[in-house]
């Protein structure tokens, strides 16, 4: 590429161009799949497969008609999950391209936004301190350019990357100086960059497939997977049973082999993907509203099973409003030496300006007129410092600015009121050291300011210039209390959720705000002592402490997996360059808009506002996304397994087949089509108070609780068909169809709230299919299509009855449910 490309980038036409070249910018570009293909996905389901067979053959053994309406059936099943899946996902990807991770590319010779995945070889990048590497390019300017490379390279310290001429025959090899690599992220400085490998042709490309392991499934995952084992193994076990009893009553082969098919379909929950799927989507569309956009779905389980959300105060307890009230000498006095030196430290500064920057660069009143930066000692965790070495007229010095602590530890000598340098001798430090506390007291947030002087001929700075420094004084700045943050602390705790502050600042600091605030303090942890545990001792501290202050970002980590280890569920909200590893490891990683990218990309849900409110309202939305997909295995696992086990035991004492695997296909798809609006269900007050998480013995005893109930009266009605209507096959069949289906639907009402039936008002579209479901059960015997279906005409006495059922199930179901509960809080 020519000179004046490498200048001005390509043209928006020569993108294009190259991007039908060399595809997306993506280490595995997903491929979009024709919408009849992913159509025809959803009939590899075996027991669709076998069902559509099955009805094949009996087509040809003459039967057309039967294996027609089966057929038609089946395929409004699949029809039903597939739209609805698709329209889940359709929405998930729109959320996800909300805060897509973009990079600041030269396009047509302007800086300009682009998805990272639009990038392609020859375009030039602009790069700064917390931007991702988007592909593997070569340096064309650099400024104090450092790098975080250890996802290609296992090292994790920054290393420097600057403008120089190849020497190597590789010019990408991961050490050459003048090359940067897919995946790393910039610590400090700035670069601009021009790429010359994208997605797969990168070097994190060609080790794509040792990198992309799967996440962990989440414990809700890890629940639905159970349950459908469980349910499984009660299907074989009453498939088998039906086929061995049919074979040994000598009944016909193919349609008893079609019933056990059809008694499978019924008892397999096949709806579960679409109501998660469609539940977990259509909460992540209601987060949205609430300034909550979710990138991973299922994280939205996750965050209603939250129990501890650990956060730093700025932002979050704080306006992040910083102004700098105060810059004091070693005594205490007000001194424009301080400003001047912080001035000059935070102006040529090239990493990530943090907000103290802001505010003391806002002191525009500083003339730096004279002053040339030489080097630099970035920022890093485990100094707490920046130091910038600077000339004018001939002199230079290093100007430091850091963790009060820090920066008096490498001071020897102190700066008075006059100017003049002096011993820092224990009484002073004293007095310095009691100024520092005095601050943290009132509120302040505190620097400590230094600088040190070096010969003219010294040329660049390193960390053991960080010795012997002169003691200039203090920076002391304010981020007031938010207003809503006690409201949103004192609504999460009533949820459940316990809120740990683990911040950079120190006790004092936070001390302050937490009381401001009204934050009880259960216990303190600094960053020394968390130093000084081993995991097991932080484990013993960490579940009664909610204060952990001057910690790194590696301690931070270790905080939350102590937390993890006792079995809480961990948030953690961040936004800076540090929070990665922490968003990681947490069970929800949550950032905001305006982080950087390592941390954005690292996050599950982005917060459109910095502000606990927000995620509290997301908190709930999660659990009330849970209860929902839970109604639904609920309803799975009692009133229609129930039902399918008293199929099963139909065929020991009925001389025919209790349903035609036809009419079990129909039932199955209307009970479907009844419970399509879950997701859109009200959820009760009490089921949102509390963090709720996946509790397999909960579902099985449930269903053990239950569905006898419903097995009860399905052999009550078989007797009533029989004693008092003398029924043949066509109006056994009729009759308890109809039954079953209108017990299945209305149960929904008493299964899908804790509290009485009349106390918890459902959605009105639930109400509205479900009662639409059960006049279709109602009308189907009389319709032209009922000697298609295998019905025939019900008296009219039979709706009385049935009416009469309906009551009694209902008022044993809501008893026994109850029980359930009462032995269930009592246990």
């Amino acid at each position: 590429m020519d000179t004046a490309t490498s200048s001005f980038g390509l043209s928006s036409t020569e993108a294009v161009v190259r991007m039908q070249q060399y595809g997306p910018n993506q280490l595995k570009p997903t491929r979009q799949r024709a919408i009849l293909l992913q159509f025809l996905a959803h009939f590899r389901n075996p027991l669709v497969l076998v069902l559509l067979a099955a009805s094949g053959i009996s087509a040809l053994t003459g039967d057309s008609t039967g294996a027609f309406i089966i057929g038609i059936i089946v395929l409004m099943s699949v029809t039903l999950d597939f739209v609805q899946e698709y329209r889940a996902g359709q929405a998930a990807e729109q959320l996800a391209a909300q805060v897509a991770v973009t990079a600041s590319v030269l396009r047509d010779g302007k800086p300009s936004e682009v998805p990272v995945a639009q990038l392609v070889p020859g375009d030039v990048v602009l790069l700064s301190a917390g931007n991702l590497v988007p592909a593997d390019a070569q340096v064309l300017e650099a400024d104090d350019f450092f790098i975080n490379q250890a996802q290609l390279t296992g090292e994790s310290y920054p290393v420097e990357k600057r403008v120089t001429p190849l020497t190597k025959p590789d010019k990408w090899a991961p050490d050459a100086e003048n090359a940067v690599f897919m995946g790393s992220s910039v610590v400090s400085g700035s670069a601009r960059v021009l790429i010359g490998r994208t997605g797969s042709a990168t070097a994190l490309g060609q080790i794509a497939d040792s990198l992309a392991l799967p996440p962990p499934p989440t414990a809700f995952e890890r629940g639905t997977r159970q349950f459908g084992l469980l349910i499984m193994r009660l299907t074989l076990l009453l498939v088998l049973f039906t086929l061995l009893v049919n074979l040994a009553f000598h009944r016909p082969l193919l349609e008893s082999f079609l019933f056990a098919v059809a008694l499978a379909v019924g008892l397999t929950p096949e709806l579960l993907p679409m109501v998660v799927s469609v539940t977990l989507t259509r909460g992540a569309l209601r987060m949205a509203a609430l300034k909550v956009i979710v990138k991973r779905p299922s994280a939205i389980q996750d965050m209603g099973a939250m129990d501890v959300l650990c956060t730093d105060k700025t932002g979050t307890l704080t306006e992040a409003r910083i102004r700098l009230e105060r810059h004091v000498d070693a005594l205490g006095q007000d001194s424009p030496r301080v400003l001047e030196l912080a001035y000059l430290n935070s102006y040529f500064e090239s990493g990530l300006k943090s907000p103290l920057d802001d505010a003391i660069l806002q002191h525009a009143e500083i003339n730096i007129s004279g002053w040339q930066k030489i080097d630099e000692v970035p920022f890093d965790f485990e100094r707490r410092r920046v130091s910038v070495l600077v000339e004018r007229e001939g002199a230079r010095m290093l100007a430091v600015k850091g963790a009060p602590e820090d920066i008096l530890r490498l001071c020897s000598r102190y700066e008075n009121e006059t100017r003049a340098v002096t011993p820092l001798d224990d009484a002073v430090r004293a007095r310095v050291g009691t100024l520092f506390d005095d601050l943290g007291r009132e509120g302040f947030r505190v620097l400590g300011i230094a600088w040190h002087p070096v010969p003219v001929d010294h040329p660049h700075a390193v960390v053991t210039d960080e010795t012997e420094l002169i003691f200039a004084g203090f920076a002391a700045f304010l981020d007031p209390p938010k207003i809503s943050a006690g409201e949103a602390l004192a609504a999460l705790q009533a949820s459940g959720v316990a809120v740990k502050i683990v911040t950079g600042d120190n006790e004092l600091v936070t001390r302050h705000v937490c009381t401001q605030l009204g934050l009880p303090i259960t216990g303190v942890l600094n960053g020394t002592d968390i130093h000084d545990m081993n995991d097991d001792a932080l484990r013993a501290r960490a579940e009664a402490v909610n204060l952990f202050c001057r910690v790194n970002p590696a301690q931070k980590n270790r905080i939350i997996l102590a937390l993890k280890a006792r079995g809480h569920v961990v948030g953690y909200l961040g936004d800076g360059i540090n929070d990665a590893p922490s968003l990681h490891t947490a069970d929800v990683g949550i950032s905001v808009d305006g982080a950087v990218d390592v941390a954005r990309l690292a996050a599950a849900m982005i917060l459109l506002e910095k502000d606990l409110n927000v995620l509290h309202a997301g908190i709930l939305e999660g659990r009330r996304t849970f209860g929902n997909v839970m109604k639904y295995i609920m309803m799975a696992t009692s009133s229609n397994f129930g039902n399918m086990f008293s199929m099963a035991a139909a065929t020991l004492f009925l001389p025919f087949l209790p349903m035609l695997p036809l009419q079990i296909l129909l039932n199955n798809l209307l009970y479907d089509v009844s419970e399509i609006p879950l997701p859109l269900d009200n959820v009760d007050e009490e089921d949102l108070a509390r963090p709720r998480r996946w509790d397999m013995s909960f579902i099985r005893n449930f269903m053990l609780t239950i569905g006898p109930i419903s097995s009860l009266f399905d052999f009550l009605t078989f007797y009533l068909l029989i004693a008092l209507f003398n029924a043949n096959e066509t109006l056994f069949r009729t009759g308890w169809f109809v039954e079953s289906i209108v017990t299945q639907v209305m149960v929904i009402f008493v299964i899908r709230t804790r509290r009485s039936l009349l106390r918890s008002q459902p959605n009105s579209w639930l109400v509205v299919t479900s009662l639409g479901v059960v006049l279709t059960a109602m009308l189907l015997p009389f319709s032209p299509l009922a000697h298609y279906l295998g019905f025939t005409p019900l008296p009219g006495k039979f709706f009385a009855l049935l009416l009469a059922l309906i009551v009694a199930y209902l008022v044993m179901v809501q008893a026994g449910k109850q029980w359930f509960y009462k032995r269930l809080v009592t246990a």
